[in-house]
């Protein structure tokens, strides 16, 4: 079972909306017993780090997650500001992410010789493959997602990205360590791309 974390900070719906298009049955919830038997979590989040972190706290899941994460390996795909908890620190708050990769989530600088750009990132823009990787298989011709942020993620180890987007600065807008990934754009809200990167992400094998 596919379950998407509802913490107050995403699009559950239509996250939701999207697996059962693809025939993946999937429950949105925040019922601890619920999460235990999971076998691929989903993250989302709309908004600042620090609530979203403050949430997962309030509701007393992180340490069920770290163990469905990081003993029990279950797959887990953090979406936009999800993305951004999985990572250490954030620009944006004070508490400390998940940590289950190794980086920063930072500020947008667009100093000097981007004019016509503005923070935050809005829109459609594509992405550039960095190395294979089944969650990024069998994508339409020229991927394209739909993104809004105004931080993005800064990966300490290179290794850990798969795919990177270019607005003003190049940024890490794909990544994955292991069972752990993370889209910086929204692929529920990215048509047949987003179908298709979700798909991936319900039948990868680790």
């Amino acid at each position: 079972m596919i379950v998407i974390i509802d913490y107050g900070m995403g699009n559950v719906g239509s996250i939701e909306n999207m697996l059962l298009r693809i025939g993946a049955p999937c429950v949105v919830t925040c019922d601890p017993h619920v999460i235990q038997s999971a076998h691929r979590l989903i993250l989302p989040g709309v908004g600042a780090f620090d609530n979203a972190m403050l949430n997962l706290q309030r509701l007393g899941i992180v340490p069920l997650l770290d163990d469905l994460v990081k003993v029990k390996r279950v797959p887990v795909l953090g979406i936009c500001l999800g993305m951004q908890v999985l990572t250490k620190s954030s620009e944006e708050g004070a508490l400390p992410g998940l940590g289950w990769i190794d980086a920063a989530t930072v500020r947008f600088r667009l100093e000097g010789g981007h004019e016509g750009l503005r923070v935050p990132h809005m829109g459609w823009n594509t992405i550039e493959i960095r190395r294979p990787d089944g969650l990024l298989e069998h994508l339409p011709i020229e991927p394209r997602f739909y993104f809004v942020h105004s931080y993005h993620v800064s990966c300490k180890d290179q290794g850990d990205v798969l795919a990177k987007t270019t607005y003003g600065i190049c940024f890490d807008s794909v990544i994955r360590k292991g069972n752990v990934m993370g889209t910086q754009f929204h692929p529920e809200k990215s048509h047949k791309f987003g179908l298709a990167l979700l798909k991936n992400f319900v039948e990868i094998k680790l």
